[in-house]
């Protein structure tokens, strides 16, 4: 008898034990109570937390004051309340969420750290999801509860966390997901140089506050060892922090490019400290100790990446470095594109432990190419943070639709707070919620793209990546995975399944302009000819149409909109097929093409396709040398013109040639010369992308070879800026002949 008593009784308590350890508080009959003196983001925490629970649950908690509380009264304390003063204070931006039996507590440490749990307790407890921009998705279960004696405390991995893409430009989504907008935290943000001191205030009547450039003064960048550069940038942000107390931050960063000063000044401390940055930081040094109250970034990227040898950042300076020249296809840890990313990494982190990262998670010159660097987030994230980085501006498209934005966005979030969350769980989450059904076939397709290991390059484009992961064939494979998604999704579902459709058809598109009267390409034959397939103008005019249903504003950096796309087609579809003595004749190439922007090597001026202003598509590009071409006609044939584009795009050091020369053979080892023509100087500074044409009359020249020479500027203007090993290039499309 005593022996099953004793059984009856183990069993009783292990079941009360286990009802225990599972029993949660109801919330709906609570109050939200707030301190007596609440702050704006207490009292903005406490009026989220009343909403969600309506929402939820269809009731409206009263929303009190700390001194109105009644013993009796089942609680939920927001903010730093007596009742939770217990629990101790949090680092930075952090939060608690803590229960007994019946109370619940909601603190945070600095800024929006109580919102941000709020958020978390909506998110984590009641079940709700913020998947992107727009309204927050809530559980049908009516239920608004929490375990009982809950501990759940979070702090930040990093200070500053932002991902740039459309969600992030919710503000709801910002604190939701524990986000940061550089808009609200920096005074000045960025490539701040002539923010500052700019040229059109200052360079006429000071024109050595900017650098000396090939013995000249030009508005590239700042002489930083010019006292009167110093005096200005300490009188403008006397002026700014007065105007805008609460900023966090202030960037003092060099201008985007090159063309740094040469003069004796600095040209000597940059010497000394062997780099760029030396003559940088010892100025923002400078800057900082005025204001010794503030927080001044700076940007380590391209000629100011590497550390300098001597001067260490100022206490109150932060160093922002970037990983652009990186391939993303394999971690920052590991691929060799990363090596003087780790390497600048560790010798800035030897000098200060204020080091931020600007990191790039997309294709800057095409928004909509999929680009599945996606699985390399989450190392990325852990290798920072391992080595000193304290905040992270991952920069992807922006406020226009991009390829994955939405899943890019959410898992970057989840990181940039906890870079060892669970990737794999945040990833199933969020696909399952945000594509309902398709979520299984979408997370295939994802899949499927992220098993190629071919070079992800931030300014690669779809043309190079057809030789390998974004080829005609796996095109149709990762198609036919999306029909699956199709037809698993209904309403909201389908909509976003179409959109993440539009990046391949996007690359099908570009692609087509490239393969031409090629398979895949746009044109079809057409008797001795080509004419536009028939389907192609219904089809682009599909894609433009989804485009601004998803969003996108422009299809690349600085880019081109949908209906600039729309019209770039129309113009290619306006233009007539025109055959070519020289069309598909053999070409010899004294000079090779680059290897990054092949295109279709020597046939790319004669395939019988013009470029437009993209100098990766249907152009030739020559790297730092002459393009010196020989047509090869096949026969002996009566030539009197010849007709020739060249492409000018400062922005990419693609210039005009200096002059365009034209001969003719007849046995292909004797020329003679049949036409010349220079271009204007380039001495002003002019970004203008243009296509220029150069018609030549031959006057009935009898020829079987001819040969073009486009001869490459000597040197990159001064004005566009360049390191001292940079070299133009020459870009022609096609050559006419008739």
């Amino acid at each position: 008898f005593m022996f099953r008593m004793m059984q009856s009784l183990l069993l009783i308590l292990t079941m009360f034990s286990c009802q225990s350890a599972g029993s949660r508080i109801d919330l709906k009959k609570h109050v939200i109570v707030l301190p007596v003196e609440a702050t704006k983001n207490e009292a903005h925490a406490g009026a989220v937390l009343q909403d969600y629970v309506k929402r939820i649950a269809g009731v409206t908690l009263p929303v009190i004051k700390e001194n109105a509380v009644q013993k009796d009264q089942a609680a939920i304390f927001v903010g730093n309340t007596e009742h939770s003063a217990s629990y101790g204070k949090l680092r930075g931006e952090g939060f608690l969420i803590a229960s007994d039996t019946r109370d619940v507590y909601i603190k945070g440490g600095s800024g929006k750290g109580v919102v941000y749990g709020v958020y978390t307790l909506i998110e984590k407890y009641f079940g709700a999801r913020k998947y992107a921009e727009g309204p927050a998705l809530v559980p049908a279960t009516k239920e608004v509860s929490v375990p009982q004696q809950l501990t759940d405390k979070q702090e930040p991995a990093l200070v500053y966390r932002e991902t740039y893409y459309p969600a992030a430009f919710d503000n709801e989504y910002l604190e939701w997901h524990k986000l940061h907008r550089f808009e609200d935290l920096w005074g000045v943000w960025g490539h701040s140089f002539f923010k500052i001191v700019p040229p059109k205030t200052y360079f006429a009547a000071h024109p050595e506050y900017y650098a000396l450039v090939d013995g000249k003064r030009q508005a590239t960048q700042l002489c930083l060892s010019n006292e009167g550069v110093l005096n200005v940038t300490v009188d403008y942000l006397r002026k700014a922090i007065a105007d805008n107390p609460d900023a966090l931050y202030w960037s003092i960063a060099a201008e985007d490019g090159g063309g740094f000063c040469t003069c004796d000044q600095c040209s000597q401390v940059n010497k000394e400290e062997g780099s760029t940055s030396g003559s940088l930081i010892r100025f923002i040094n400078k800057v900082a100790a005025k204001f010794p109250d503030q927080h001044f970034t700076t940007l380590a990227y391209l000629y100011t990446a590497k550390a300098p040898l001597k001067t260490k950042p100022a206490s109150n300076v932060y160093i922002m470095l970037s990983s652009i020249d990186a391939y993303r296809q394999e971690p920052l840890s590991t691929i060799p594109s990363a090596a003087d990313f780790r390497k600048n990494l560790e010798s800035w982190g030897a000098l200060t432990d204020h080091l931020f990262v600007w990191d790039y998670t997309t294709q800057f010159t095409n928004y909509l190419a999929p680009f599945p660097d996606y699985r390399n987030l989450q190392p990325n994230l852990q290798y920072m943070t391992a080595h000193k980085v304290s905040g992270v501006f991952s920069q992807g498209s922006g406020d226009t639709y991009g390829d994955m934005d939405a899943y890019n966005a959410y898992l970057q979030a989840k990181l940039l707070w906890d870079p060892s969350a669970d990737a794999a769980a945040i990833t199933k989450d969020f696909f399952d919620g945000y594509y309902g059904k398709a979520g299984g076939p979408v997370q295939d397709y994802v899949n499927a793209l992220s098993a190629s290991k071919a070079q992800l390059d931030i300014y690669g484009n779809p043309v190079a990546s057809a030789r390998n992961y974004l080829s005609p064939e796996a095109i149709d494979k990762y198609s036919t995975i999306l029909d699956k998604a199709e037809a698993a999704a209904a309403g909201v579902y389908l909509e976003r399944v179409y959109n993440t459709r539009l990046g391949l058809e996007y690359c099908v598109l570009q692609q087509s302009r490239f393969f031409g009267t090629d398979k895949y390409g746009y044109l079809q034959a057409s008797g001795d000819g080509f004419v536009v397939n028939p389907r192609w103008p219904e089809r682009v005019k599909k894609f433009v149409a989804q485009c601004k249903v998803a969003g996108v504003k422009e299809l690349s950096e600085g880019g081109v909109s949908p209906d600039a796309y729309q019209q770039e087609w129309d113009t290619i579809f306006s233009k007539k097929w025109v055959k070519s003595l020289a069309y598909n004749a053999k070409v010899t190439l004294l000079n090779p093409p680059s290897d990054e922007y092949p295109a279709k090597r020597e046939r790319t001026l004669t395939d019988g396709l013009l470029g437009t202003k993209d100098f990766s598509i249907n152009w030739l590009f020559i790297y730092g040398k002459d393009l010196v071409a020989t047509i090869d006609l096949g026969a002996q044939k009566t030539v009197n013109t010849l007709q020739v584009n060249f492409l000018n795009d400062p922005r990419h050091y693609i210039f005009n040639p200096a002059a365009i020369t034209v001969e003719t053979s007849v046995d292909g080892i004797n020329f003679t010369k049949a036409g010349l023509q220079r271009t204007p100087s380039i001495a002003d500074e002019d970004y203008t992308t243009s296509i220029n044409t150069y018609k030549f009359g031959l006057s009935a020249v009898q020829a079987r070879y001819v040969r073009v020479t486009g001869q490459c500027q000597a040197s990159v203007p001064g004005w566009r800026g360049a390191p001292p090993t940079k070299k133009p290039s020459v870009c022609a499309d096609e050559v006419y002949i008739f």
